[in-house]
């Protein structure tokens, strides 16, 4: 259900990032310095300058700004997706709980407590589990699933103020 963006838009878009990277690049940011440190040097009035890198200022704080929002539209599409995926493995997996399946919405405690309980189903199963290197890998990905939900509780909390 995404909207599509028009030309203008896209054009828009594309000069964001090529301008915001460019503009990222440390050699760029000493050459604004440079330009700078020569404007005075040269004797060019200071007024002037400082109404060009206003502008700059406010500019590249748009054009990046703009780019991080796609950036983070092109995130959550991935990671609506991944949920999906893993949701539809742990309907369709024998012995897989249910309950796994969306548990993104819940808050942060709720997930950890989900995480300690699969870790330590994991682990219960020890060496009925089968092949130690698919235990570890288990292991690793409630890590990480776990990890990964933490930092969405965190940047949704940072998005709104810390409420969420």
């Amino acid at each position: 259900m995404s909207v599509r963006k028009s030309k203008l838009v896209e054009i828009g878009d594309r000069i964001s990032e090529w301008v915001s990277n460019l503009f990222a690049h440390p050699y760029l940011q000493v050459g604004v310095i440079l330009f700078c440190v020569a404007w005075f040097w040269l004797g060019f009035h200071a007024e002037s300058l400082t109404a060009a890198l206003s502008i700059l200022a406010i500019t590249l704080t748009q054009m990046v700004l703009n780019r991080q929002n796609d950036r983070e539209a092109e995130d959550r599409k991935r990671d609506v997706a991944m949920h999906a995926k893993l949701d539809e493995l742990l309907h369709a997996m024998k012995g897989a709980r249910d309950e796994m399946a969306g548990i993104e919405v819940l808050e942060e405690e709720e997930i950890e407590e989900l995480k300690e309980q699969a870790k330590e189903a994991i682990d219960a199963q020890g060496e009925r589990a089968g092949d130690p290197g698919e235990r570890a890998a288990a292991k690793a990905a409630v890590e990480q699933a776990g990890a990964r939900a933490k930092a969405q509780v965190k940047s949704r909390r940072r998005k709104t103020g810390g409420s969420a």
